[in-house]
């Protein structure tokens, strides 16, 4: 399936530039508030961990975590199990490692019509490879633009667009907002043409695919990104946009 080999390649991209860090900038901070390198990548491993137990439907955030996670958001609890399990690139880097392996082999492997528990809500495999391409991506940047580490944009974005675009009626609601019908067209880093939502759609936003990712990433504020939001919900659509779990 093509998020599948696309996921692959953008593990493949990260691990190539995780090869070439030195000590000083695995210890550098990245652009995730609180969190040095080491720590995004860390997170990154946790992350993968849970995606091959949670398809195996066995747990993996340590108890006493799991048991704190009550009354915290994501990004909480989060927080907390990476200070919980801090450690050097010569252990999270391998752990990273070994961790993408495994969730690879058990997205492909998985029952395609099966969900699996997920943050949010319960995801499809293909679903939950995409949101894995979503967040690797969007840590990507945490890591590399303070390093000044070029990460150009590619053709897998549609698949990160595409599921922001989808989950438009879930930002809304969860922002307390009215939904209405929404059309993105996006030009992708060569230049491509993606559509998602009605053609008839009053309310339409057009734009770099980049530019629509960063925005759903919280990577860039709606009135920085160089995108046109026009009719009654264009702009409302491009401030509740996520490409992630709340």
């Amino acid at each position: 399936m093509e998020i599948f080999d696309d996921l692959q390649a953008e593990y493949d991209r990260l691990d190539g530039i995780f090869a070439t860090l030195t000590d000083e900038q695995w210890a550098s901070p990245s652009a995730a508030a609180g969190w040095s390198v080491v720590d995004v990548v860390l997170h990154l491993a946790q992350s993968e961990e849970t995606v091959s137990a949670t398809i195996a439907r066995t747990p993996v955030m340590p108890g006493r975590l799991a048991a704190d996670r009550e009354g915290l958001s994501v990004d909480e609890a989060m927080d907390r199990w990476v200070a919980a399990e801090r450690a050097g690139p010569d252990v999270v880097y391998p752990r990273w490692q070994a961790a993408r392996h495994k969730s690879m082999e058990a997205l492909r492997s998985a029952d395609p019509d099966k969900a699996s528990a997920w943050a949010s809500a319960p995801l499809r495999p293909a679903t939950m490879a995409t949101t894995r391409l979503a967040e690797h991506w969007a840590h990507a940047l945490d890591i590399t633009e303070p390093l000044g580490i070029p990460y150009p944009d590619t053709a897998r974005l549609r698949h990160i667009a595409r599921l922001g675009y989808r989950t438009l009626p879930y930002a809304f609601e969860i922002a307390g907002l009215q939904a209405g019908p929404v059309r993105a067209e996006l030009t992708g880093p060569a230049g491509e043409s993606w559509q998602f939502g009605p053609e008839d759609a009053e309310s339409v936003i057009t734009g770099s695919v980049g530019a629509f990712c960063r925005v759903g990433a919280q990577r860039l504020a709606p009135e920085d990104s160089g995108l046109t939001a026009t009719g009654p919900y264009g702009f409302a659509a491009l401030r509740v946009l996520r490409n992630y779990a709340a």
